[in-house]
């Protein structure tokens, strides 16, 4: 046990070696929602330390093997896996986007909210994945901190489809719903 110990201790000093020219990046990736430092880490090791060598957000998610797939074939769409990339890669984002989903009131965890009613709770955390990876790429090329859109981003963007979805769901379970505009208290 002891040289157990001893050996992972002895890994963990030299991926801290070998880490500390990516620090300020790494310090960067960490301010996304549910990525720590093992799994900034594990991104800078998997994408490089330039991040130039893609030139648009699609192209990493593509390389990386996290974009949705797009069979169609005579206007009809087959499948929609996604296609064979870094799995490391995709396992520390999934990893991150389920740990992000657990956030509270953040963009991340009301996208995987949002998507997991709607399409499953595996398909909703390989699209936070994505977006955790497209958040990634902005973050290194512009060399800026992730700024946080809000737990309340989706209904701040169509307050008018909201208001009518949740009208025709109280109408599903048997209210009359009448709508008055609140007064200014």
């Amino acid at each position: 046990m002891h040289f157990l110990d001893a050996t992972v201790a002895e890994f963990e000093q030299q991926i801290e070696e070998r880490s500390r020219p990516f620090q300020d990046k790494i310090d960067l990736l960490m301010t996304i929602p549910g990525v720590d430092r093992i799994t900034a880490s594990s991104m800078i090791a998997e994408i490089g330390g330039d991040i130039n060598q893609f030139p648009t957000a699609q192209h990493l998610a593509s390389w990386a093997g996290i974009c949705p797939g797009n069979k169609e074939s005579a206007g009809k769409q087959y499948s929609g896996k996604t296609r064979k990339g870094s799995r490391w890669l995709r396992r520390v984002l999934c990893q991150a986007a389920w740990a992000a989903s657990h956030t509270k009131n953040t963009y991340l965890a009301a996208q995987f909210r949002r998507l997991a009613a709607r399409r499953g709770k595996q398909r909703a955390t390989v699209a936070v994945a994505h977006s955790i990876l497209v958040a990634a790429f902005y973050i290194l090329k512009r060399n800026e901190p992730y700024r946080e859109a809000g737990g309340n981003y989706f209904e701040q963007v169509n307050p008018t489809a909201l208001r009518r979805y949740l009208v025709k769901r109280l109408e599903r379970l048997g209210h009359r719903v009448i709508l008055e505009p609140a007064t200014a208290a």
